[in-house]
């Protein structure tokens, strides 16, 4: 499941399916959920696709909570559908870019059944204080990629550094990298995505 950045839709990374060049018998099926319109304050109020609101930027931001946790019901609901459909937890993984990748890591960190992973793209970690008295024991040991730019002008290599050192204190297992890129995604790191996703979710009899 495969959420999106802010003022993007739920098309925005269906022409990367190819790109990763996924074996025939993977057995790998994407969702790409859309987020709701809602006005965005950095923005001056303007409506954009969004999973919560941005108030500003960087480590001393004000985060949207009640925004964040209505989204993160919302992905929970996403979850069980796909369950309802014969889906094993163990099988999904939640990604997501910028502002999908913070819901993605604040969602399944909290999910409380046992998930395959988490690709977090140009993100960081919200809500970060409350997550060690808040993360589900099923999965407090998640493996979660990271990926950042080096040179991203939107969320800061220090930031989502920070964010993932965070996770390693708390005993997660983070596989980290970042590319001599900006707020975007470059080849080298598809291919690590690839291989990372074929390693969480192997084939299928």
């Amino acid at each position: 499941m495969w959420l999106h950045g802010l003022g993007a839709d739920g098309f925005d990374f269906v022409p990367l399916v190819d790109e990763l060049r996924l074996p025939p018998n993977s057995n790998i099926r994407f969702v790409f959920p859309h987020a709701a319109p809602r006005p965005i304050t950095l923005n001056n109020g303007y409506v954009m696709r969004a999973w919560y609101d941005v108030k500003g930027l960087g480590s001393e931001r004000i985060e949207d909570e009640a925004g964040i946790r209505e989204t993160e019901a919302l992905i929970r609901r996403y979850i069980d559908h796909e369950m309802a459909q014969g889906v094993t937890p163990g099988r999904i993984v939640l990604a997501g870019f910028s502002q999908g990748g913070a819901i993605a890591l604040h969602t399944a960190l909290r999910y409380p059944q046992r998930l395959a992973g988490i690709l977090a793209l140009s993100t960081y970690l919200p809500l970060h204080k409350q997550l060690e008295q808040e993360r589900s024991p099923e999965n407090r040991d998640l493996p979660i990629l990271m990926c950042h730019g080096t040179q991203d002008p939107m969320i800061g290599l220090d930031y989502a550094k920070a964010s993932c050192e965070m996770l390693q204190t708390l005993g997660y297992p983070v596989d980290w990298r970042s590319y001599p890129m900006a707020h975007q995604v470059c080849m080298e790191e598809v291919q690590d995505i690839s291989n990372w996703l074929q390693q969480r979710l192997p084939p299928v009899d």
